[in-house]
């Protein structure tokens, strides 16, 4: 069953990974096989809720671009180097593919052998030379073994094709001779006196016993065919270990983990008809040509905490979303066919997540329940945010008596660990709950943290200030705010760009803002913080 990924928004909150992990969960018992992931490292407040519950850390998920390994190309299509040039042949016409990858017993990519290559190879000095196994030349030959005294078989090919005397004199042959002859006894016994490495009797000829025996006694290998001299001598090249063939010049591979718009672009520029396609031990997987990029497997995912596009994973768009739950407002997130969409106006995507449990008759772990506590607490900040909903209340009352946990000390001493700012960067501040918004056009940018202490922010106030304006000018951002919710006192410090001060003058009703302004009541950036910016900028 194909994998699905579960994920929140990037710069996760604890709302957002609790919740991943609990839809996973939820997904997992109904009989999906899925799989949660963060966008972004975790801040304290869930590093603290994660190991009081005893939960990993979701794995980091980079992208979910398309990448070569999603196609369905020609996997398995390549050949171990001691099987022979005719099976290689016979394999490249089957599947109407002009070269295909040659590795070793460990599946290592050694190079490719091509239709271009075997005839080079039939019509060059080479085509006298013989290297390959006794079983590729019996194969090869449709041939049955006489005698066999090597398993591998190295020389060179000679024809017996003078008469008899005139051969025996004027012929030398020796160990390195590999020698196709006919019914003819005489040259029989002087290739088998001289020790040939082997002999390949053409047209079913028959051997004497005596020769046998004295071939036995010297170490001579012999294969019988039906073939006849002619025939013999032109398919017995076929029979080279294709490793005698194989190039690895000018042979440009990809990694089954690359992206499809990379590979695509170099395809377009190299025009090959084909290229190898390995994994990171260089062990290879088969061969992709560029039509096999019409035949793709989209990964597929289902977002929580968030619908919109630009706080989501990178190449999104070119996964398949089959689900999104979440309670911010809808943005205009495409998919290509109808999906399962659960958006509710709560406080909390757990308390949508809890509905679910109960709609699907599944029991809830007491570590399942502690987690949607905690994102529930964290989101309406212990049911004080606007945002918070009777819903929100009475369900974390329910998961509260499941997990056996007090939410009230629980959730002041799960923001006591939050707000620890010790230690931190001020990049990693500002970054630790940070979204992007794109509203007619323009970029936004706002990030909140939650303090018990608003000193520690206060006493670096210009560096903040500093910082927010240079990520504004670098990143094209209208808007960059940083809003230090006070806990206590209800309400946030506002830190912005100085070019945004007018807009949000008039955003948030203030005669003269400056850095570090109190805003009374305003704690919640989907009620509060956002919408005053979106009446602005939409009008």
């Amino acid at each position: 069953m194909e994998k699905i990924l579960v994920f929140g928004h990037k710069k996760p909150d604890t709302d957002s990974v609790v919740s991943s992990i609990v839809l996973s969960y939820l997904k997992n018992q109904l009989g999906f096989n899925t799989e949660p992931r963060v966008l972004g490292d975790i801040n304290s407040e869930t590093n603290f809720v994660l190991k009081y519950f005893k939960i990993n850390i979701p794995r980091y998920l980079n992208d979910v671009k398309l990448q070569l390994k999603d196609l369905n190309y020609q996997k398995g299509f390549m050949l171990e180097q001691h099987c022979s040039i005719e099976e290689s042949y016979q394999k490249m016409r089957k599947s109407n593919i002009s070269s295909i990858p040659i590795i070793d017993k460990q599946k290592k990519f050694l190079g490719t052998a091509s239709m271009k290559d075997i005839a080079k190879d039939l019509i060059s000095d080479n085509s006298v030379n013989l290297y390959t196994s006794y079983d590729n030349i019996i194969n090869t030959l449709q041939g049955r073994e006489l005698l066999r005294i090597d398993d591998e078989i190295k020389g060179k090919i000679m024809i017996a094709s003078y008469r008899s005397t005139t051969f025996m004199e004027n012929v030398s042959v020796d160990n390195n001779t590999i020698l196709i002859v006919g019914d003819r006894h005489s040259v029989i016994e002087y290739a088998i006196e001289n020790k040939v490495k082997l002999l390949i009797l053409t047209g079913n000829s028959y051997i004497k016993d005596r020769h046998l025996r004295i071939a036995k006694k010297n170490n001579v290998n012999i294969i019988k065919t039906n073939f006849d001299t002619f025939n013999t001598s032109r398919r017995i090249i076929l029979a080279n270990y294709v490793s005698t063939i194989t190039t690895n010049n000018k042979i440009i591979c990809f990694n089954e983990n690359e992206d499809v718009r990379d590979f695509t672009d170099v395809a377009n520029k190299t025009k090959y008809s084909n290229y190898p396609i390995i994994n990171d031990n260089n062990e290879c997987l088969g061969t992709l040509r560029l039509a096999d990029i019409a035949d793709k497997n989209r990964k597929k995912v289902i977002l929580v905490d968030h619908n919109e596009v630009s706080q989501s994973v990178d190449g999104l768009e070119e996964a398949e979303i089959v689900e999104i739950v979440d309670h911010h407002r809808i943005s205009p997130v495409g998919t290509a066919a109808p999906i399962n969409f659960r958006n509710m106006p709560v406080g909390s995507t757990s308390t949508i997540l809890y509905n679910m449990f109960r709609e699907n008759n599944i029991e809830i772990p007491k570590h399942i329940a502690g987690l949607m506590l905690a994102g529930i607490i964290s989101d309406t900040l212990l049911f004080i945010s606007p945002t918070t909903t009777e819903l929100d209340k009475k369900v974390a009352k329910k998961l509260a008596k499941i997990a056996e946990v007090d939410y009230e000390a629980f959730g002041k001493e799960m923001f006591k660990k939050g707000s620890i700012l010790k230690g931190k960067t001020k990049e990693e501040i500002l970054y630790s709950d940070f979204k992007n918004f794109s509203i007619n056009n323009q970029k936004i940018g706002v990030g909140q943290i939650n303090t018990l202490n608003i000193d520690e922010i206060k006493k670096d106030k210009n560096e903040y200030v500093d910082l927010i304006n240079r990520v504004a000018d670098n990143n094209q951002y209208l808007i960059v705010a940083l809003f230090a919710t006070d806990l206590i006192n209800k309400g946030s410090y506002i830190f912005y760009n100085d070019k945004a001060k007018d807009i949000l003058e008039h955003c948030y009703g203030i005669d003269n803002l400056t850095q570090g302004y109190f805003i009374e009541g305003y704690i919640s950036r989907k009620k509060q913080f956002i919408p005053p910016i979106t009446n602005t900028l939409e009008k």
